[in-house]
């Protein structure tokens, strides 16, 4: 009780700023900002440290819109340099980065102000430039779906003949287009790299509900009609909270995939009110929890946002005890997003299962010793490649 209490608070206190930010006020946001720059940390990841001390120094309030135009400004910047740009590898550099700053613009969602779905956009328009201009490109599909489309990437390796693919989503805050440029060491080793937005993000035609999984079974629909995709060697990759429809389809479409990585794992204790009443509080991740979390059910307050999560339990789904397609499960003892419990759980029911948890890590298992980019590189892809038939060659 006395959490909620702090919640319903903080929530109550945030509103009246038009603003949820969390529990950091601006100079501590700044000072976290820098610090996460400097280290390589998200959602300021793979972005350059003077670049990062130049948006800080334009936030003033606030107010989303003054933290998606601080970025966006420095995103413009590299957009016109890459407009500019005499040569293609100057010009995939620019790109790149007008994409990131914009990414970090709209982050962690575009649903919520004008100015952050500016950036949102613009940042999308950055990156099929940058994609255009991979070797080999990373190329933009469109697929009918319900009267709307699913926008995912596909990218093939050079050598000829049907190549096994990694079918990769994006997390709550991250897109498909972070998906993407995690390919390389795929494509590298002859795989092809496919990146979608799960539900309730990014431009997924569904918002997160029972049964959402049906857009990402006709994207491997979609897939299994390209010739140049083996579809019998297809793995699952979520990260994050898509680590629960990594999960879903390990069972819904065992029989169309040879593995799954869930690499986070919130299946069932996570969406249950005691959880999420603490975990909003978590001071692991920037700042708009709530609102990333809310927003991809459809919903605005905390009671209906409370009363939506049980229901995609997989408990309460009946899925858990059903047989599945081979799982690698990956997350940190501490992780104050989603409960290690689910790991846990997880592992106790249904088919038998491979298990990575790191006792010092956080979120996703990530630490000082195990950053984010390790763990993908030793653990996570080499897994998928071996589920593949592919030994990790490069």
């Amino acid at each position: 009780m006395t959490i909620l209490c702090a919640v319903v608070a903080l929530l109550a206190a945030r509103t009246a700023a038009t603003q949820d930010w969390g529990p950091r006020s601006l100079e501590e946001l700044k000072v976290e900002v820098i610090e996460r720059a400097r280290s390589g940390r998200g959602p300021v990841g793979r972005i350059k440290l003077n670049d990062a001390e130049r948006a800080v120094a334009m936030l003033d309030d606030l107010e989303r819109d003054t933290w998606a135009s601080a970025w966006s400004a420095v995103g413009q910047e590299y957009l016109e340099q890459a407009r500019a740009a005499t040569t293609p590898e100057d010009a995939r550099e620019a790109y790149f980065y007008a994409w990131r700053y914009f990414d970090v613009g709209r982050w962690p969602t575009e649903k919520h102000s004008a100015g952050k779905r500016r950036s949102y956009e613009n940042g999308l328009a950055a990156f099929r430039q940058y994609g255009l201009l991979l070797d080999p490109p990373a190329e933009t599909v469109r697929i009918p779906f319900e009267g709307s489309e699913i926008v995912a990437y596909l990218r093939l390796p050079q050598e000829p003949g049907p190549a096994p693919l990694v079918f990769g989503m994006n997390g709550l805050d991250s897109r498909k287009e972070e998906v993407m440029v995690q390919s390389d060491a795929y494509v590298r080793n002859g795989i092809a790299a496919f990146a979608i937005d799960m539900p309730g993000t990014g431009e997924a035609p569904l918002l997160i509900d029972v049964g959402s999984e049906r857009m990402l079974s006709a994207a491997l629909d979609y897939l299994a009609g390209r010739p140049e995709i083996d579809a019998s060697r297809i793995v699952v990759q979520g990260r994050s909270w898509s680590g629960y429809w990594a999960a879903v389809l390990a069972y819904t479409e065992r029989d169309r995939i040879v593995g799954a990585a869930v690499h986070g794992v919130g299946i069932h204790h996570y969406f249950q009110p005691q959880w999420q009443q603490k975990a909003i509080m978590s001071a692991e991740y920037l700042f708009d929890l709530f609102p990333a979390r809310s927003v991809v059910y459809g919903v605005d307050n905390m009671d209906d946002f409370l009363a939506y999560g049980p229901r995609l339990s997989l408990v309460a789904r009946g899925l858990i005890d059903q047989p599945s397609a081979p799982m690698l499960l990956v997350n940190g003892e501490r992780d104050s997003q989603q409960p290690i419990e689910d790991l846990y759980l997880l592992m106790r029911h249904g088919d038998p299962k491979l298990a990575w948890v790191n006792p010092d890590g956080g979120h996703m298992g990530r630490s000082a010793v195990w950053p984010d980019e390790r763990i993908l590189a030793e653990v996570v892809q080499p897994w998928l490649m071996q589920q593949l038939g592919v030994e990790p060659g490069m």
